[in-house]
């Protein structure tokens, strides 16, 4: 999709010859992917000068306006080599930097009095950044987070070379400004960044270990899962009892009040408290039995 937009806004006008709207020639370079950068400014402005001139949507400035993408490339491919590193294909990189091009030339004006490197450069940089902040994570988090992994990368690689060690939590934070907590929340971030599949084969350490998946190592029992299904099934079962038996078991787990100081305030004995304490349990048991099918 990135590509086919990218490529419908390079077409130039076949067999254009570059004349403006008063029959001043353009000074047209033979292969404008091939004009230098030094060159490239100069040429820009020209471009950019008669761009304002000429009519929108006519043949002109179609052909005026992609000449000056394809002058330009160059900063794209710049912008792009910052993020070498990072993974992913260079070739969807540069695509999405040509977006931040195109952008930049639709919006820059010679009035601006600013070289149009130093202007387009930002519109560039944020698309690709923007590219590897939706497509590369294998989790989404907040754009604060990202951000804060980047940075947390720099301090560690800094401090590491400094201390000849890995920095803790607390030098990382000394260095950054920021609390030990934002840290650590910045540490588990990075986490989501990439991923592995549970099904990912895992060889052993030798030929009879065989071979295993992640989810043989990673992989353990959730009880509190069970505990969620529990909850499902009793509160149908308390919103059957009646206010009474409610109110002993809120004051027996809940308040976790003497079964005692439950009779002084029903106005009955101890031993009573425990009988009907035990009738509402065993009654909600059995209900909840039969909810699992256990009954």
């Amino acid at each position: 999709m990135r590509t086919a937009v990218i490529r419908s806004q390079e077409r130039t006008v076949d067999g254009h010859t570059g004349t403006g709207t008063e029959g001043e020639d353009l000074r047209d370079p033979a292969d404008p992917r091939a004009v230098a950068p030094r060159d490239a400014r100069e040429l820009s402005r020209q471009f950019f000068r008669r761009l304002a001139e000429l009519e929108e949507g006519t043949r002109e400035y179609q052909y005026a306006r992609n000449t000056l993408i394809e002058m330009n490339m160059s900063l794209v491919r710049f912008a792009a080599g910052r993020f070498r590193g990072r993974g992913g294909d260079m070739d969807d990189v540069v695509q999405t930097g040509m977006i931040g091009l195109i952008k930049a030339i639709d919006r820059f004006e010679l009035s601006r009095e600013v070289e149009f490197t130093s202007f387009a450069l930002p519109y560039i940089v944020g698309e690709i950044k923007r590219f590897f902040r939706d497509t590369t994570w294998a989790v989404h988090v907040p754009r604060r987070l990202q951000e804060l992994r980047v940075e947390l990368a720099k301090a560690r690689e800094e401090l590491s070379s400094r201390l000849d060690r890995e920095p803790t939590v607390a030098e990382l934070a000394t260095l950054m400004n920021i609390s030990e907590q934002q840290v650590v929340e910045g540490q588990i971030a990075a986490n989501g960044y990439n991923s592995s599949s549970l099904d990912a084969a895992l060889t052993g350490d030798g030929p009879e270990h065989g071979e295993a998946v992640l989810a043989d190592f990673i992989g353990v029992e959730e009880e509190r899962l069970a505990l969620v299904e529990d909850f499902h099934a009793l509160a149908p079962l308390m919103a059957e009892l009646s206010d009474r038996d409610r109110e002993i078991l809120h004051m027996r787990f809940v308040e976790e009040i003497t079964q005692a100081e439950i009779g002084e305030r029903l106005g009955c004995s101890q031993m009573h408290v425990s009988r009907l304490i035990k009738r509402i349990i065993a009654r909600l048991r059995a209900g909840m039995l039969g909810e699992l099918g256990c009954a």
